[in-house]
């Protein structure tokens, strides 16, 4: 039988290359009595740039969680010179928050669900939302509040208002795109920029409506899915996660569907891994993912 994971910090570091990052940092967290069980790091020499994750054991450490950002400051923010504050704190016992959002589509919703359930994402989920009332059946299964919030045509904004406003209600922290199929204005993101979306990867080519069948017209060999994080630039935002399928000319159409539906499923669920692990850190319009 597996041992419980005990309490763990992680530190979460992006600044400006220089001497010494690993080693004050894994000094920091000798002094205090901790125990490193996961350290990466990478430099992108193209600008300059430290990227950095360390995550140490709780128990025994010197410095109580309500210390440790204060103490933690005085080694870090030095490095970020003249940036704001370079660094994030998590804690593996305080479960993120997060809100999924959907539309008629159910197979990503359904495969996180489960995943939920079987304890392979470690995350709170107090709201689904959707607009259309389709999927709320699955929602009532899971035992999850839904929310139905229609998209008319001048309405968008008092929707968005709405879902900005229930999402401070549940207090989210991330909002996960599981084939939601709408388009997020630009002040939504400018008040809640925690966003993920899932979608086909044939971008730039095939766009628009029926992307599987222009591809199957096209005769492609190769399919794939995506996840990214969501900025107002549609469909351009730091890539997380991508996988590819090979198909052939015996697929339908309904093939390249199904086998696409897979790759979304899949594809969504490590990015959300990923993310409530906190082994992603976005930079420009890059990420490096820590795995």
């Amino acid at each position: 039988m597996m041992k419980p994971m005990k309490p763990t910090a992680t530190l979460l570091i992006s600044c400006p290359d220089q001497k010494g990052i690993i080693a004050r940092l894994s000094n920091f967290v000798f002094q205090h009595g901790g125990n490193i069980v996961d350290s990466d790091h990478h430099t992108d020499f193209s600008v300059d740039r430290f990227l950095g994750r360390i995550e140490w054991e709780m128990d025994g450490f010197a410095l109580s969680k309500a210390e440790l950002p204060a103490a933690l400051a005085e080694v870090a923010d030095p490095m970020g010179l003249t940036e704001a504050r370079p660094w994030q704190l998590h804690f593996s016992d305080e479960l993120p928050r997060v809100s999924i959002w959907c539309s008629r589509q159910d197979h990503c919703l359904l495969d996180l669900l489960w995943r939920h359930r079987a304890g392979e994402l470690r995350a709170e989920i107090p709201l689904i939302l959707s607009n259309h009332k389709d999927l709320e059946p699955i929602a009532v299964h899971f035992g999850i509040p839904f929310q139905h919030i229609p998209l008319a045509a001048g309405t968008k904004a008092a929707g968005e208002a709405r879902s900005l406003a229930l999402l401070a209600e549940h207090r989210v922290e991330l909002v996960v795109l599981a084939k939601y199929m709408q388009v997020l204005s630009d002040d939504f993101l400018r008040v809640f920029p925690r966003v993920m979306n899932i979608h086909h990867s044939f971008l730039p080519a095939f766009a628009g409506a029926q992307p599987y069948h222009q591809a199957h017209a096209r005769g492609v060999k190769v399919i794939g899915a995506m996840a990214h994080y969501v900025t107002p630039e549609l469909d351009a935002g730091p890539i997380i996660e991508q996988e590819i399928t090979r198909v052939s000319h015996r697929d339908t159409v309904d093939d390249l569907i199904r086998k696409g539906k897979d790759l979304e499923r899949m594809v969504l669920a490590r990015a959300v891994r990923l993310h409530l692990q906190h082994r992603v850190l976005t930079y420009g319009n890059r990420t490096v993912v820590f795995e």
